[in-house]
């Protein structure tokens, strides 16, 4: 929200961005609904790559192929998910050749 302030023009677009990063960032820092939350945060900086800024979109590309990545890898082993969906280890067989 001070982003927008600062520059002097609040959109309405302007705002939700920022309303909506500052609860991706909460969420994410106590690890709650990570998956949920980093995808919501994906579409909305893709979205803003596509629509909204066009000319310039690399960093929102960036941000958005990084929430798809948090997405993917999950929760860490300290977080809310963790404690209360249980830790998820994924185990990879070896190779029998």
């Amino acid at each position: 929200m001070g982003s927008t302030l600062l520059r002097g023009q609040v959109s309405a677009w302007d705002a939700a961005v920022d309303v909506i990063a500052v609860i991706n960032g909460m969420l994410l820092l106590v690890g709650l609904w990570t998956p949920v939350v980093e995808v919501l945060g994906a579409v909305v900086e893709f979205s803003s790559a596509c629509f909204w800024h066009p000319h310039d979109p690399w960093i929102y590309i960036l941000l958005g192929a990084l929430g798809l990545s948090l997405a993917l890898f999950g929760p860490g082993a300290y977080s809310v998910d963790a404690r209360l969906f249980g830790l998820t280890r994924i185990e990879i067989p070896d190779r029998k050749s």
